[in-house]
């Protein structure tokens, strides 16, 4: 992460590219520190900060390429959003927990707040190359710089970090960047923040602008859906059918949010976002 933070649009742009996962420059954090339970994600139970045991000596996964056959489809769908490369190379200066008991210590602590700090810079970043914004564009960049400069503290400030403190922080300047950036699109008045959406059929909705900030929609049909301008951060949406939908232009989606969905080749995405492997 850069030492400070350059205002404008296009160093914006610039951070919501670089907050990406790099596992060539971390050390397997993910299959070390979260906790995971048997389940149709996970073919095991595994406790907080012992190794999967499918991690190799050299910090990659023996299974990698069979994960979803093999009953670890929950490992398919986890982004770290850069939060891994930066604890090991950032914050720990190259050292990893396998050598370095003090690392192991403290990697538990730190890595799950830096995961959480990066994921607000990216929809702070997000909302800060909206041209709808721009009015909002002073307070983005004073939190993205904030945000930036507490990523660069040392383990043990990180790991004293209140995170739920953080996200109150900055939500509520989200929350308004939302509505300027839905405010031109139809729906914008549909507001279903945490909803309960599980299941729910919404085959061929208009959903363009609408809040689905936190909605609950595993397992719901959204299949011909146009979720363009709507704000899904944080939505659930494991399972749910994107097979035609249109979420060419949706904000703050996340890649992780569309590993865990299904989707086929009419599936719309922007330039941003890959397609997944597993859909059809």
């Amino acid at each position: 992460m850069d030492h400070a933070w350059d205002p404008g649009t296009r160093a914006a742009r610039d951070t919501v590219d670089r907050l990406r996962a790099d596992c060539s420059r971390c050390a397997a954090l993910c299959c070390v520190v979260p906790a995971f339970s048997r389940s149709s994600d996970f073919a095991i139970d595994k406790p907080a900060g012992q190794p999967c045991p499918n991690l190799q000596r050299d910090f990659r996964c023996g299974i990698h390429d069979d994960l979803r056959p093999r009953g670890f489809a929950g490992c398919t769908v986890y982004d770290c959003l850069g939060a891994g490369q930066h604890v090991v190379q950032i914050v720990f200066g190259g050292r990893t927990w396998r050598e370095d008991q003090d690392v192991a210590d403290l990697v538990g602590d730190v890595f799950p707040v830096v995961r959480a700090l990066h994921e607000l810079l990216r929809y702070a970043a997000e909302a800060r190359t909206h041209p709808a914004t721009v009015a909002l564009h002073g307070e983005l960049d004073d939190v993205c710089r904030d945000l930036v400069r507490t990523l660069d503290g040392n383990a043990d400030v990180l790991a004293r970090i209140d995170i739920d403190q953080q996200r109150a922080a900055v939500n509520p300047l989200l929350v308004r960047a939302s509505t300027a950036m839905r405010a031109a699109w139809p729906r914008h008045d549909v507001d279903r923040r945490g909803a309960d959406l599980v299941g729910a059929h919404l085959d061929g909705e208009d959903l363009r602008g609408a809040c689905l900030r936190g909605a609950r929609m595993v397992g719901a049909d959204l299949s011909g859906a146009d979720l363009r301008g709507a704000d899904v951060t944080g939505a659930d949406l494991r399972g749910a059918d994107l097979a035609g939908a249109d979420l060419s232009e949706t904000y703050f989606l996340l890649q992780s949010q569309l590993e865990s969905a299904r989707g086929d080749a009419r599936t719309r995405l922007s330039g941003g976002h890959a397609r997944p492997a597993h859909w059809s």
